[in-house]
């Protein structure tokens, strides 16, 4: 996936998303630095980008 596209998402978590590569958003949660709101960004982008 590519965070960068995501523009909702902070410089810093794209960069820790990018680095770690979590195969699931339960793993992406665990990350360090990774907020809630992040998480929510996220599950919605693949909500309505990913179909």
């Amino acid at each position: 996936m590519d965070y960068d596209s995501i523009k909702a998402l902070s410089s810093e978590v794209i960069q820790k998303l990018s680095d770690h590569r979590p195969e699931t958003i339960g793993q992406a949660s665990r990350l360090q630095g990774v907020t809630p709101a992040s998480i929510s960004i996220l599950l919605v982008y693949l909500k309505t980008y990913k179909r």
